[in-house]
């Protein structure tokens, strides 16, 4: 189903009607409905009776208040909503209704137009032995000024953020983290003894799987690359190296680890912003959470490699890390095929090519799953007060808008923010939007809600949500987007 689009009135939805409600009709107007069964359209107290006789659908409207006429073609539109719980349902708003005047919004800095960008530095700290974290950070001369940690996805690293550390580092003190086992946060050493030439023919040292081997090295014999690590990875970074708390950004499997740890650790963390955030991960039973069942698994990520994951790995490897593979993979997540991806691309192919990458992939897969799920992360954050914000893209063929509508669901206070056109990593593909939604949000949290949440202007928008058109200079050429913000008195 489409959505009818309604400006007169907050927010609609639709709801099955049992048979036997019936109302008293102040106003009556018969028109054509598309919908195969008897349902409700409400607006805030006004209800909307719909129902069907036999072939034919129609529509009566009663107890409509503010309305002196009312256009019975708007009810000829569809719906794309739905009634979980018997609460309200937030809808995206397509259909005849207008967004009003576009919002002019920053562009990003142009290097080459003599803009002032962040100066961006490459960094490594030596966490464990053998382990070395690579990180990215800009906006170091902005003492007084907000911190802010970004965490990436799966398979990609700080890289990824290199728009926002460019631009949000002119104004705030930046970071972003490769996870260990990924980016540049790879072993510096084969965490095994003897490991496995991928042509056993070439003698000369090179196209070796590291992590092949038959024995683990004695600093790689607990080495696992699970959300669990990632997490105390991410709390000695920031005790260590930010030494504050901090707000956390984290895209896809980056957000799942950013509520992950913003649950066990709320002190830490100033306010959680995910992008598209994935809402699980991994297969495995954890060993804590599920002892007895844990033991039905023999191996669960830990080196060395058991001979039959490392056939499977090879030939998955080969096929997931060609250059095609890394392509096609891009071109589903972007929305917008004219964003430029040459950088990122580089960099993915760049990382597949370490000795490291295909051991460290196959230890990723089977590593267990954390102590909590999304869902008690969510919660955990929720009961702490850990401000949240929600940016998603809406095109995101992966983490698509149920799954974000699920956590507002959960999260009703958490502002959310619906982008179209953006796939799955809508900080590269939109940048613009997503860093100006960052700067509003952080000033709404520091100023303890004195200063607007971003796109809105009045307490009625903060409860039944907006749509607005956001135009920008990208690539040289104006752009306009669609955001919608949803408001805290709608639930899916």
């Amino acid at each position: 189903m489409e959505i009818c689009s309604f400006y007169s009135t907050p927010y609609y939805c639709i709801v099955n009607v049992r048979r036997d409600v019936s109302g008293n009709c102040l106003i009556s107007n018969l028109a054509n409905f598309p919908i195969l069964k008897e349902r409700r359209l409400c607006s805030g107290l006004d209800v909307y009776r719909v129902k069907k006789i036999r072939k034919r659908r129609f529509c009566i409207i009663a107890a409509v208040k503010g309305f002196d006429s009312v256009d019975s073609g708007l009810l000829s539109e569809s719906y794309n909503s739905d009634m979980v719980d018997g609460k309200v349902s937030t809808q995206d708003v397509t259909g005849r209704g207008k967004s009003g005047p576009k919002v002019m919004i920053p562009s990003l800095p142009c290097e080459t137009k003599g803009d002032s960008v962040a100066v961006v530095e490459s960094c490594l700290w030596e966490w464990k032995p053998k382990l070395n974290v690579h990180y990215e950070k800009s906006g170091c001369q902005n003492v007084n000024s907000a911190p802010i940690l970004f965490l990436p996805g799966f398979g990609v690293g700080s890289f990824h953020y290199e728009k926002q550390l460019k631009d949000l580092g002119r104004d705030y003190r930046i970071w972003a983290l490769d996870f260990i086992g990924q980016g540049k946060s790879l072993p510096c050493e084969d965490p095994t003894s003897q490991s496995k030439r991928l042509d056993e023919s070439e003698g000369d040292g090179n196209n070796v799987f590291w992590g092949f081997g038959a024995e683990a090295e004695p600093w790689a014999k607990e080495l696992v690359y699970s959300v669990d690590l990632w997490r105390d990875q991410v709390l000695y970074f920031i005790e260590e190296v930010i030494k504050e708390p901090v707000y956390i950004v984290g895209n896809s499997l980056g957000g799942y680890v950013a509520l992950y740890f913003a649950a066990y650790y709320p002190q830490l963390v100033k306010g959680v912003t995910l992008l598209n955030a994935t809402p699980f991960w991994g297969f495995l039973p954890n060993p804590v959470r599920s002892p007895r069942l844990s033991r039905l698994f023999p191996w669960s990520g830990t080196f060395p490699l058991p001979a039959n994951i490392r056939k499977l790995t090879e030939l998955v490897w080969q096929k997931i890390s060609a250059p095609e593979s890394i392509a096609e993979v891009l071109k589903q997540v972007y929305a917008d095929h004219t964003t430029k991806v040459d950088k990122v691309f580089s960099s993915i192919l760049e990382v597949t090519e370490h000795p490291a990458a295909a051991a460290s992939f196959a230890s990723i897969m089977f590593a267990p799953r954390g102590q909590l799920s999304f869902k008690e992360a969510l919660t955990g954050c929720r009961m702490n007060n850990v401000p949240v914000c929600l940016i998603y893209g809406k095109e995101d063929p992966w983490v698509m808008p149920i799954w974000g509508l699920q956590v507002k669901r959960q999260f009703p206070e958490a502002p959310y923010y619906q982008i179209s056109p953006a796939g799955h990593c809508p900080h590269d593909e939109v940048p613009e939007i997503v860093n100006f939604l960052l700067r509003g949000w952080i000033k709404n949290i520091e100023s303890d809600s004195s200063v607007a949440l971003p796109l809105l202007d009045s307490q009625e928008s903060v409860e039944y949500g907006v749509v607005k058109d956001l135009e920008f200079v990208h690539q040289g050429m104006k752009k306009t987007v669609k955001v919608q913000f949803y408001g805290s008195m709608t639930s899916q």
